[in-house]
């Protein structure tokens, strides 16, 4: 298994960490890489990359597919021969990764599809390599320049640049490898990215600049195995699951996406790692760090400031035109300024050393994991997240009972619960019983009224704003202050009808 982190450079940076790379002993090679898929794109569609690559005299096949979290991937390579200047490279061979995890999962994947292999792309690139020592272990640093051809059928752009740097541990604790990559961090402003080689050159054969948002998955881990997992493991699994939401749209943002979309579910991203800061800590007492908190609220408060602001006028502009709300243009705000833009909150140094850390706490055997000893048993861990369920659900219903009657803020506190209720739920939903999905499709509509109410309130609040330099934006005040009574009554209707709470299974006795 592979465990590495990757960074972005940031152009203004790329002569001092080329000084630094070289600082020492370190080996420089020509690299040259053919990418291999199915003509309908069956093993990208899986996260799986399969390569013949030039490395020195040798041809070397890599097959890599998707690990249990964000900072693994399962690889497997053969060594296919030497290099012939004279001749074509060889064809690549899957049966050579057979028996292992990654190639297990290239065979049944070309088994399935049922046609022949295609080159797709290819990259070209300097690599220089050294290795950093730490106690008890060492790491691999290695640069990568160069760029990604892509071949059959792409659109217009067919090259990408190729500008990154690589820290893979090759032996030692996970926690070396973490102090290394957020000391490099923080010395050259590197910023994290999850967009591989391979998947760059997926994006020249489709012709896109960006992927759309990642949204949340449900937990990879069934019902069995959940309901099997103790302390800290079910914690690691948690956060592997919110990180792959947030690595994937932040990767997005600092490559250059300004959809509000990837904002949008990047911050539902960090919301739900929040829960699980939260609701999970006593499964596993003392295993989180303190400083992870104050940093996710940081980036999430400063990405809600941007998002609000357009997202929220945005939402109620097409009622207010149909209400017969005069036009006006919206002033600049000083959230357009380049420096508060996403890309500029999430490459901050705090930001990249608590993502560096999280995606480190969610590997097995890191440095921080529990002793045998201090492991909870399965019935310990059901009883704390039954417990856990059960208080969000009697704070969430005690308040809905008397919804007209809460301040706003008591108003909005209820809404973070539900949330908090709804992820918590979503984390276990595997090993609920029944009524699990009919009880998280009943929290939808109390879960959309409050946004709403939100919405209007955000927006009425920006609107009152702009009123002081434009006259013409007290009718959206007047409209939404008229709207707030029936926006109230659909929220006490839709909180009404939240179901039962579901319990935990019983783990089968085998």
């Amino acid at each position: 298994m592979e465990i590495e982190f990757k960074f972005c450079i940031p152009p203004e940076r790329l002569a001092a960490v080329l000084i630094a790379v070289r600082r020492g002993k370190f080996s420089l090679i020509r690299m040259e890489a053919h990418y291999f898929d199915t003509p309908k794109g069956a093993l990208a569609s899986r996260g799986i990359a399969f390569r013949l690559r030039r490395e020195g005299d040798e041809w070397v096949q890599t097959v890599k597919a998707m690990g249990e979290g964000p900072l693994d991937r399962e690889e497997h390579n053969a060594t296919v021969g030497r290099v012939d200047e004279s001749a074509h490279p060889p064809w690549p061979n899957p049966e050579l990764h057979a028996g292992t995890v990654a190639g297990t999962q290239l065979l049944e994947t070309l088994t399935a599809d049922k046609t022949p292999l295609v080159e797709t792309y290819s990259t070209e690139m300097d690599r220089l390599t050294r290795d950093i020592s730490f106690r008890g272990g060492l790491v691999e640093l290695a640069f990568d320049l160069g760029k990604v051809v892509a071949h059959r059928g792409a659109p217009q752009q067919c090259e990408a640049r190729i500008c990154e740097l690589e820290f893979e541990l090759k032996e030692g604790p996970v926690s070396g490898l973490e102090n290394i990559a957020k000391r490099w961090t923080a010395r050259h402003g590197l910023f994290l990215s999850t967009v591989s080689k391979a998947e760059r050159g997926e994006r020249l054969m489709a012709g896109q600049a960006v992927k759309p948002a990642t949204r949340a998955n449900a937990m990879r881990t069934d019902g069995t195995a959940l309901l099997s997992l103790t302390g800290e493991a079910l914690q690691r699994a948690v956060f592997a699951n919110c990180l792959q939401q947030i690595l994937g749209n932040v990767s997005e943002i600092v490559e250059g996406s300004s959809d509000e979309e990837h904002v949008h579910q990047l911050r539902i991203g960090i919301r739900r790692l929040r829960t699980a800061l939260r609701e999970l800590e006593t499964l596993a007492p003392e295993r989180f760090q303190s400083t992870w908190e104050p940093v996710l609220v940081d980036v999430f408060q400063r990405l809600g400031v941007l998002r609000d602001r357009g997202e929220a006028l945005t939402i109620l502009s097409s009622e207010l035109h149909k209400a017969g709300a005069p036009a006006f243009k919206l002033a600049a705000s000083a959230e357009d300024d380049v420096n508060t833009s996403a890309a500029a909150i999430v490459k901050t140094v705090a930001f990249q050393a608590a993502l560096i850390e999280l995606m480190a706490f969610t590997v097995q055997g890191h440095a921080n994991s529990m002793r045998d000893e201090d492991a909870q048993d399965v019935a310990d861990t059901r009883r704390l997240l039954q417990k856990r369920l059960r208080r969000l659900y009697a704070q969430v219903n005690k308040a809905a009972r008397k919804f007209s009657k809460l301040s706003v803020d008591e108003q909005h506190r209820l809404r973070k619960r539900l949330k908090r209720l709804r992820y918590l739920t979503e984390f276990v939903t595997p090993a609920l019983d029944t009524q699990g999905a009919r009880f998280l499709d009943s929290l939808k509509p109390a879960l959309a009224a409050l946004g709403r109410l939100n919405d209007e309130r955000v927006a009425g609040s920006l609107y009152r704003e702009i009123a002081l330099t434009d006259p013409r934006a007290w009718f959206a005040v007047g409209w939404l202050a008229a709207r707030e009574k029936l926006t109230l009554s659909n929220c006490e209707k839709a909180l009404s009808k939240i179901g039962v709470l579901p319990k935990l299974r019983k783990p089968s006795k085998s």
